[in-house]
């Protein structure tokens, strides 16, 4: 296997905005528990296990039902979701796969049911930030568990 760059090493102020970034988002209008959820279905649709883990671990964190995690990747199908997440993972799908006529009315009226203007694009900030962070991680195969002690993620006790 071809060892690929440490994308942290080789720009680490770029690195540090995304950080940011986050800490901007984390401290906006949408609760944990979404943007949890928003981080996992994300990160599922393009294949990055190494957020996938990071997030699955954080979400458990915050107290997050196990079963809730095993359902998101069905989230339509499952009874375990509040309309208001059903409205964010339907915005969150959206996002993540724009098609070339780009988001249906129907999942925007959707969504504007369940959010705020301020939330909905709080929200809208969260995908783009973590879709970033997908493509950096699946670009560089950063090796998912590799930064659960610096980023204290072993304490979800999911190794």
């Amino acid at each position: 296997m071809t060892q690929r760059i440490n994308y942290l090493k080789q720009s680490p102020a770029l690195f540090k905005k995304l950080v940011e970034l986050g800490t901007l988002i984390n401290d906006g209008s949408i609760e944990e528990s979404i943007r949890d959820l928003v981080a996992i279905r994300t990160s599922q649709i393009n294949g990055c296990t190494f957020c996938i883990d990071m997030h699955v671990k954080q979400a458990t964190i915050h107290g997050e039902r196990a079963l809730r995690l095993h359902h998101l990747a069905a989230w339509r199908e499952s009874t375990l979701f509040a309309p208001r997440e059903r409205a964010a993972l339907a915005w969150t799908e959206a996002l993540t796969t724009l098609s070339r006529q780009g988001v249906p009315n129907e999942i925007y009226e959707r969504v504007r049911s369940q959010l705020t203007e301020q939330e909905l694009v709080d929200l809208t900030y969260e995908i783009m930030a973590t879709n970033a962070w997908n493509r950096i991680n699946v670009a560089f195969q950063t090796v998912p568990g590799s930064y659960d002690k610096d980023f204290g993620l072993d304490r979800a006790n999911l190794a």
